[in-house]
């Protein structure tokens, strides 16, 4: 799977999916961390279609990884607030 450091765009410059050859548009926002190398406070994330979001959460959850799975919008209107 091919999972960007930052969150890929459409050519019409919304959010895709992280997912490995998918480009559909992002709809979901898993926020996760890996506690060996990140500290608790740090949130990388990782943008979901529909179609791949249990997918991808399956993936960073059985390592521990995932910390919370919240809607594109809602992430963009709480990074907005801070």
């Amino acid at each position: 799977m091919n999972f960007p450091d930052t969150p890929a765009e459409s050519a019409a410059g919304a959010p895709v999916c992280s997912a490995k050859g998918c480009r559909a548009d992002a709809v979901w926002v898993l926020a996760w961390n890996n506690p060996k190398l990140h500290t608790p406070e740090r949130r990388k994330t990782w943008l979901a279609c529909d179609e791949h979001r249990e997918h991808l959460s399956s993936f960073l959850g059985v390592r521990g990884f995932l910390k919370d799975v919240v809607p594109l919008a809602e992430w963009e209107s709480s990074a907005s607030d801070r």
